[in-house]
């Protein structure tokens, strides 16, 4: 199943190029269309902001699958692996809450806004809602996997604190481990 997920995520990445660069090009386009000949492309503004909604959301499925989040370990990381194991439980179950609660939201949003067209591309209104719906499936299906992997044991002592403060500690924290690796080795 991680192989999977690992080629979805892989897939989704490809995703994301694409629609940054379709995001580039659409603005900057405008840009030097509007300075250079007065006009512009018209589509450009609202397609640029659906992609940047969808890139938002298929960036933080991926950072789900590769526990990319911030967060705080500050009292979880003074537990031992029990109370860490507990607390991890807790937050996945708390996590798998506010994903149904999104996917909930967004199905309904884009329900409602079926038969809304986009003002300027005529587009259904409702496509703009689907990103929270695929991004509320996909990560609701890693969240429900760790969960799994969390209560059946399959996840050791030292992989249960899944957040680090932030990457500035995280890189001080490794520095850290590579200077007692050299002076071990002196």
């Amino acid at each position: 199943m991680t192989k999977i997920l690992d080629g979805y995520c892989r897939v989704l990445e490809w995703l994301l190029v694409i629609m940054l660069a379709t995001m580039v090009l659409l603005v900057f386009g405008n840009v030097v269309m509007r300075y250079a000949f007065n006009s512009g492309i018209t589509v450009s503004e609202e397609v640029a902001r659906w992609l940047f909604v969808w890139l938002t959301f298929l960036g933080g499925a991926i950072a789900v699958h590769e526990h990319g989040h911030l967060g705080s370990d500050m009292l979880v990381s003074r537990l031992g692996p029990v109370g860490q194991r507990l607390c991890l439980v807790l937050a996945q179950v708390l996590m798998l809450w506010v994903t149904w609660l999104l996917l909930s939201g967004s199905w309904q949003q884009a329900q409602i806004n079926a038969d809304v067209e986009a003002p300027v591309t005529g587009a259904p209104v409702s496509v703009f809602y689907a990103a929270g719906v695929v991004f509320a499936i996909s990560s609701g299906l890693m969240i429900a996997l760790d969960l799994w992997r969390t209560v059946t044991g399959q996840r050791r002592d030292d992989e249960l604190l899944l957040v680090k403060e932030s990457e500035d500690l995280a890189q001080i924290d490794e520095l850290h481990l590579n200077q007692s690796q050299t002076f071990k080795k002196h």
